[in-house]
């Protein structure tokens, strides 16, 4: 399975999350994943893509042309295959197209905006593929608690719980990815509007 892996660029975050995240692209390779990812050579989308290539596994880096020309982040370059896109909109079209399944790891706007995305699509129908939240170091424990308050203030869906997992542990989450079976649920139970 390709599994696209979102997040951080920044060398600036704690080392902690540079260290499970390497390890957690050595756990995909062990588990005969591969890697779909925006192929940053920092930060989590770098210690992604090295755990992957040092466990021996293949990596398919996605990046808009600008952020090449305008030198924007460094880019990968040990890539299996990487592709240049012509705008963000593109590198995300890409990234959802060669994904089998989506794994957040901690990150900004970029990746909080991604995972959004996603999210709407699986909602809306437009993919069945299965969406995992890794809360390494309770990263994510805020945003997961303003997803239950919005569904407790009825601003989204109960069932919309069961579009995403969220946990701490990267081979709960995997095993996730791996067994989710991927239903297409009705939108109407999902959105109301």
């Amino acid at each position: 399975m390709k599994i696209c892996v979102y997040g951080a660029a920044s060398n600036l975050i704690d080392e902690l999350y540079i260290k499970e995240v390497e390890k957690l692209g050595a756990c995909l390779v062990r588990r005969g994943h591969e890697l779909v990812f925006g192929a940053g050579a920092h930060g989590l989308m770098g210690a992604a893509v090295r755990g992957v290539m040092a466990a021996g596994g293949k990596s398919y880096g996605v990046i808009p042309r600008f952020f090449l020309e305008e030198r924007i982040e460094e880019v990968y370059q040990d890539c299996t295959e990487l592709f240049v896109t012509d705008s963000m909109a593109s590198r995300k079209s890409k990234m959802e197209d060669l994904a089998d399944a989506f794994l957040i790891v901690p990150g900004g706007i970029g990746t909080f905006e991604e995972f959004f995305q996603v999210l709407t699509l699986k909602q809306l129908g437009r993919h069945t593929k299965p969406i995992a939240v890794y809360n390494i170091n309770g990263y994510y424990t805020e945003m997961m608690a303003m997803m239950e308050n919005a569904m407790e203030e009825k601003f989204l869906q109960e069932e919309c719980r069961k579009l995403y997992a969220y946990a701490s542990d990267p081979d709960d989450l995997l095993a996730y990815l791996e067994n989710d079976l991927q239903l297409q649920r009705d939108v109407h139970e999902l959105k109301k509007g």
